[in-house]
């Protein structure tokens, strides 16, 4: 091939091999809870920005093996060559992700849970059917095992949830401004759902502090404070999740500041309908929304490809 040839070519190769995707054709499992259509909506929306740029197919459900075993199947149908599976969750540490991990084959002891969450995707699939008039779903495969993991020959690797990401801190921060008034006079407390794990609750709360602290360095606030209120676990263990909660907001109050409450969910729908029932009687303003809607995670879903 001639020097002319070459340099006629070079510009082409450098996009091929820089260009992601275009190579490997790697594609995006983007695993989300489902929940209601609105919420489906808004995940289903973010999976559309980043279509344009990587194929993504969206699984929902709580480590459930039929929706991710769907999308893996669609995208073989467009042709990708290994998957990133990238869990919308706001934490990896939950039994959730360690069922899903061991579902996609990157971890090898099945969780205790992984029963469980078997059992309530199977009876999800079938409530779906019925809903549709049609029990097609259900019975198309009645051998159908929920607790085993996926069958592909396409390489999977998992990412991390959302945990300590600076995307995070960067919504929460625009989250709390939004409903701020006067910074230095303000105590911003940020909540999550929490896991029942000790364990776990404990590395939610770290990374939490990593989110915290970096808000910290960008504002004004007079304090930043975060918890959990752990709403799935033993009554005793949700009570003094309760007490903390109040007692933040009590201490901020008797200080003379006001309270900004920012919900550390990726959509609003319940959870902060309970922390609302917990700080009842008690003066407070709430972000006006959660982490969907924003752009800013179809970045956060990119970025987790390319550094994989």
């Amino acid at each position: 091939m001639s020097r002319r040839a070459w340099t006629q070519l070079l510009p082409v190769l450098s996009f091929v091999l820089l260009t992601p995707g275009i190579v490997d054709a790697q594609g995006i499992l983007l695993l989300a809870h489902g929940g209601r259509a609105d919420w489906n909506r808004e995940v289903l929306a973010l999976a559309d920005r980043v279509d344009s740029s990587v194929p993504i197919e969206v699984a929902f459900g709580m480590a459930s093996k039929r929706t991710i075993q769907d999308a893996l199947e669609r995208l073989a149908e467009r042709e990708v060559t290994s998957v990133v599976a990238v869990p919308l969750f706001v934490s990896s540490h939950s039994s959730v992700m360690r069922a899903t991990e061991y579902l996609l084959g990157t971890r090898d002891d099945a969780p205790a849970q992984m029963e469980a969450f078997g059992n309530m995707a199977a009876r999800m699939a079938a409530r779906m059917a019925s809903r549709r008039g049609s029990k097609e779903e259900a019975d198309d495969d009645p051998g159908f095992d929920w607790t085993t993991p996926v069958e592909t020959t396409i390489p999977i690797t998992v990412g991390p949830a959302l945990d300590s990401h600076a995307i995070v801190s960067e919504i929460l921060l625009s989250r709390a401004l939004d409903v701020s008034e006067a910074p230095e006079d303000e105590v911003v407390v940020v909540v999550a759902h929490g896991p029942s794990s000790e364990d776990d609750n404990e590395l939610w709360l770290g990374n939490m502090g990593i989110l915290v602290e970096a808000m910290r360095t960008r504002t004004d606030f007079g304090r930043i404070e975060h918890l959990t209120v752990r709403d799935d676990a033993s009554e005793p263990v949700r009570g003094q999740a309760t007490e903390e909660l109040r007692a933040v907001v009590e201490g901020a109050v008797d200080e003379g500041k006001s309270v900004l409450i920012v919900p550390l969910l990726l959509s609003y729908g319940g959870i902060e309908a309970g922390i609302r029932e917990r700080l009842e009687g008690l003066p407070y303003r709430m972000a006006r929304q959660a982490l969907l809607p924003d752009e800013r995670l179809s970045e956060w879903v990119l970025l987790q490809v390319n550094e994989r």
